[in-house]
């Protein structure tokens, strides 16, 4: 009796019986359980393996000590990497109604690892979903299940299970885990649901702003429904502003760009940043840029020049349309407060061509001043539109703030 008190401690101690347990085990099942549970701590998985097998090897078990033993079989031979064993243990133990309910959620989890590392993948699916419904909700197992899902083909599942997490999350006022909202941008891809795999890595860049995240959203917009050409020269600001513009094709489009929309000093600045990064004045192509810089700086020093001439014009026009133009000629030359008053009073005049616009004009301006800021966001935020007015605005809002 001394013995098998012993013995109960031990079981105990080592973590691998409960009390209960432990006091109704013979000790020639009991002690080699407690020697697996220990070995199976130090991390010698199959040591433990062949210590289960000595008490699995007892005759006469009652259905209590079966249970010990194919609990610790379970986990013994998952450690051992010995995963068919395995999952013939857990399915033993858990099929004998003896787990408690915490014991149930993770015996699922472990039979549904077991069976992905055999290859059974629709018994590992099953297992998944068993281990959920029971209240199993690791970062491992949704990992699992994301494989399980892509081995399938069923994206529809992965979109679905992933939006839920994300949906989840807003409402709880958390951000997003990052693994969700990437595998529901790689469903939506696979989906080729091009509007909502956009919508996804917004909500990447806005809580997770690597410039991968950014260059994978930058890429798509240009080729969302509707978006107008006129939003180009937006698209490679938010490229420059999120470190992914780097080519010299680039650097040329952006110049010219800018140039052409009446930006002169954005245009040179962008000539300039060109040459400083090696991008351009370089190669066969390096007299080009030359003759670019030249035309730059020409178009600079004649806008500043004029500037005070084409506001005065843009007050006498009837609409509010060339008032808009010329603040953002001035927010392009630094003037970002100057602009962004005289953008305002293009809106107000009225008139405009393109309302929305100028609220992104207005927005962007403001954004350029620390102390403006949060109003250039409230702004930005309330642009509307499907032409791609609305989509550039709330990514400046983010690119800008970061």
């Amino acid at each position: 009796m001394k013995h098998l008190r012993a013995l109960t401690v031990a079981l105990v101690a080592a973590g691998c019986l409960s009390l209960a347990q432990a006091q109704s085990v013979r000790p020639e099942i009991g002690k080699p359980l407690q020697q697996a549970g220990e070995l199976l701590r130090a991390g010698k998985g199959r040591e433990a393996l062949a210590k289960v097998r000595e008490a699995e090897a007892v005759g006469g078990k009652s259905a209590h000590e079966q249970f010990l033993v194919d609990r610790m079989k379970g986990s013994a031979a998952q450690r051992a990497g010995d995963n068919a064993t395995a999952a013939q243990a857990f399915e033993a133990a858990f099929a004998s109604g003896k787990l408690s309910g915490a014991e149930q959620a993770q015996v699922a989890e472990s039979l549904a690892f077991a069976y992905s590392q055999t290859g059974n993948n629709a018994k590992a699916q099953q297992w998944v979903s068993k281990a959920q419904s029971l209240g199993a909700n690791s970062a491992s197992l949704k990992q699992l299940q994301s494989y399980l899902q892509s081995q399938s083909g069923d994206y529809g599942a992965i979109a679905k299970d992933a939006a839920a997490a994300v949906s989840a999350a807003e409402q709880a006022g958390r951000r997003p885990d990052e693994g969700d909202l990437l595998r529901l941008a790689d469903a939506y891809q696979r989906l080729n649901n091009s509007a909502a795999q956009i919508a996804t890595l917004e909500k990447l860049v806005a809580h997770y702003p690597k410039k991968d995240y950014w260059a994978a959203l930058l890429g798509r917009l240009p080729r969302k429904a509707g978006f107008s050409d006129r939003f180009a020269l937006d698209v490679m600001r938010l490229k420059l502003a999120t470190g992914n513009l780097a080519k010299t094709d680039e650097y040329m489009e952006m110049a010219q760009l800018a140039l052409q929309a009446g930006y002169a000093a954005e245009g040179k600045a962008i000539v300039d940043k060109g040459f400083a990064a090696g991008a351009l004045g370089t190669g066969a192509e390096a007299e080009r840029h030359k003759r670019l810089q030249a035309l730059a700086v020409k178009q600079d020093a004649e806008v500043r020049a004029g500037l005070d001439k084409e506001i005065a014009s843009a007050k006498a026009e009837r609409t509010g349309d060339a008032l808009v133009q010329v603040g953002t000629v001035a927010v392009s030359l630094g003037r970002a407060e100057q602009g962004a008053d005289l953008i305002q009073q293009g809106i107000t005049k009225g008139g405009l061509k393109r309302p929305e616009d100028a609220k992104l004009r207005l927005g962007q301006a403001l954004m350029q001043s620390p102390k403006t800021r949060a109003k250039g966001v409230q702004v930005l935020r309330s642009v509307q539109g499907t032409d791609g007015a609305a989509d550039v605005a709330r990514l400046s809002a983010v690119a800008l703030a970061q």
